[in-house]
């Protein structure tokens, strides 16, 4: 299952992407689904196994224009 951690800013969309990555966490740019009513556009896109361990590097990183989780359910995105 796909997470995607949604972002109002591109740069920290793709610094966290960055930052995921550097971390082995194997993340990836995707189109942020018109379900999350906002964003810039792009989102970091995760496999589910590895949750816990993004959700506690995007924490430690305090972005400002980070917006929320979420994970694709039935052909759609719901938040987490």
């Amino acid at each position: 299952m796909t997470v995607l951690a949604v972002f109002r800013s591109r740069a920290q969309a793709l610094d966290a992407i960055a930052l995921l990555k550097n971390a082995g966490v194997p993340a990836r740019a995707v189109a942020t689904p018109r379900e999350a009513g906002c964003g810039c556009g792009i989102s970091a896109a995760f496999d589910a196994r590895f949750f816990v361990r993004a959700k506690q590097l995007v924490q430690a990183r305090c972005y400002s224009s980070f917006y929320g989780y979420y994970k694709a359910c039935g052909g759609t995105f719901l938040r987490c």
